[in-house]
């Protein structure tokens, strides 16, 4: 099996580089304004469409963990892993029809601004300097360090060329601000789509073929033939990976937790939605929910084709690691090194795109709340527009360099993702919280938010503790609800929430919507409904 990238592999690439940072320079020049300003450089302001929105939506949640790790987790337990992708796409449209609005309509560029206006500055704080820490040596550094490794198992680079490479490149894209990001963003959806399927044809057809099939119709129905256990979308307590995904919580319980403090309280992904009008952000909203229907496809099938071909006799050595231990996240790597010249290139690049997305726009989000909610606030609040444009560049260019140093550390960890993810997860149900009523009742306090923020570590870890074998997801579950209750009661014990300043310009006319976006949702939740039945 050929392990490195031919003379072909390379031109196919460098095509694909030359079209993003051509166009992203092109994108630069054609709406750069004389003056560059703050809502320009780090939301856009008003000049991305909604395709643009939608594809950067994608591009920046798709890398290298989708690609490795949920095909690997095809690998080991089936379609299941799909209801990430598949819930996401319900949760987009929530946050479409009741999260967007408020933001835009109260001017929110930032979820600190946001917990400023609606709360005080000391939340404001606390949150950006852990939504930053957060960023930049978790998030931006296992997606670095994730992206290297798959480039490096794919091309045969050195890890700390491939780290470098991935790390330029991004900062290339990030300094031209959020315009070059949402549009360049469009050109690597594109190739992320497109090597992508390339890559689940070529799966489907070696099931064809391995069992005297013909074509990727046949490989299809061959997967369900030979592996009916992996297309099951919801597990019974006796399945072992309940852990993971635990039965109806993954569609009635802590999933919801995961998705709508991802998609709705995140600064990587709102921002992109911020500098829109109401009307363009849906839109572009609605389209990233559609391209989450078809995720599933490109990262998934891949990781189940592997498994039917490794339990009939093939890839045995290669699925496994040096000590003999069989490793499902092998299975994507896999699967690209048998991609034929050329086509192989495309697949690299559409890996490649989806890292440099993901990088560009995780750097552009810790320089806009470093910019807008540390710098400006406690450093120099007099700044001109074109400092702060700079403190910005500056920003990504340090963030960047400080995961350069840092991904190769994660090697020592056990699973350092899996570890990540977990312990990532112990703040979303404190964060959710406080958006959540922050949003939806004027009376609650920040005095109750500040104690919603600090309980939820401590409450994950000890019911981790007392609790080990509940699964992840329902334990993000309770935890949101207790929170939710410690904080209600505060705020009904404290007499002035009733004359609480604080509340959101917020009004039932801002969640009507338009006939296309009602159409389109409703076409998108019956095909979530279609897919549950079909693979319960």
């Amino acid at each position: 099996m050929q392990k490195s990238l031919q003379f072909l592999d390379y031109a196919v690439f460098l095509v694909y580089f030359v079209i993003v940072a051509g166009y992203g320079y092109y994108i630069y020049h054609k709406k750069k304004k004389s003056t560059a300003d703050t809502k320009d450089f780090f939301l856009a302001e008003g000049s991305l469409t909604w395709w643009a929105i939608g594809a950067s939506l994608i591009a920046s949640n798709i890398s290298a963990e989708q690609f490795i790790g949920m095909s690997g987790s095809g690998f080991a337990m089936g379609l299941a892993i799909s209801t990430y992708e598949w819930m996401a796409a319900a949760t987009l449209i929530i946050v479409a029809i009741f999260f967007i609005p408020v933001y835009l309509k109260n001017k929110i560029y930032t979820m600190p601004q946001f917990l400023s206006q609606r709360y005080d500055n000391r939340v404001s704080t606390v949150m950006a300097v852990f939504w930053l820490l957060l960023y930049v040596f978790v998030n931006l550094t296992s997606i670095l360090y994730l992206g290297a490794l798959a480039v490096q198992t794919i091309s045969g680079f050195n890890f700390t060329t491939c780290v470098l490479g991935l790390a330029i490149f991004a900062v290339f894209i990030t300094l031209g601000g959020m315009k070059v990001i949402g549009y360049t963003d469009v050109i690597q959806v594109f190739f992320l789509i497109l090597g992508g399927l390339a890559t689940t044809y070529l799966a489907l057809n070696l099931v064809a073929d391995h069992f005297g099939g013909e074509g990727m119709m046949q490989g299809l129905g061959m997967l369900r033939q030979k592996a009916p256990e992996h297309f099951h979308m919801i597990f019974d307590k006796s399945n072992p990976y309940y852990n993971d995904l635990p039965g109806l919580t993954v569609l009635i319980g802590g999933m919801w937790i995961v998705n709508l403090n991802y998609w709705g309280c995140n600064q990587y992904i709102t921002q992109r939605a911020l500098g829109a009008d109401l009307k363009t952000a849906r839109g572009g909203i609605l389209f990233a929910a559609f391209l989450k229907l078809l995720m599933p496809v490109i990262v998934v099938l891949p990781g189940i084709a592997a498994y039917v071909l490794y339990k009939n006799g093939v890839f045995q050595q290669e699925m496994m690691d040096a000590t003999g231990t069989v490793k499902p996240d092998h299975a994507y790597p896999v699967l690209l090194n048998l991609l034929p010249v050329g086509l192989k290139g495309l697949s690299f690049a559409a890996l490649t795109a989806a890292i440099v997305a993901s990088l560009a726009g995780k750097a552009n989000s810790i320089s806009t709340i470093f910019t807008l909610d540390i710098y400006r606030h406690f450093f120099k609040k007099d700044a001109t527009e074109q400092q702060l444009v700079r403190v910005g560049r500056i920003a990504i260019i340090v963030s960047c360099l400080i995961a350069v140093v840092v991904a190769p550390q994660l090697s020592n960890l056990d699973q350092g993702f899996q570890f990540i993810q977990e312990y990532t997860g112990f703040i979303s149900p404190g964060v959710f919280a406080i958006f959540i009523l922050g949003f939806f009742w004027k009376r609650t306090t920040a005095d109750a938010a500040l104690v919603g923020a600090g309980l939820s570590i401590p409450l994950s870890a000890g019911i981790k503790l007392v609790l080990p074998e509940m699964p992840f997801l329902d334990r993000m579950g309770w935890i949101f609800v207790i929170i939710i209750a410690i904080m209600v009661i505060m705020t009904l014990l404290d007499p002035k929430s009733k004359h609480n300043p604080k509340g959101l310009d917020v009004d039932a006319s801002m969640f009507k919507t338009s006939g296309s976006f009602t159409v389109g949702a409703i076409l998108i939740c019956g095909i979530l409904a279609a897919l549950y039945t079909v693979f319960w």
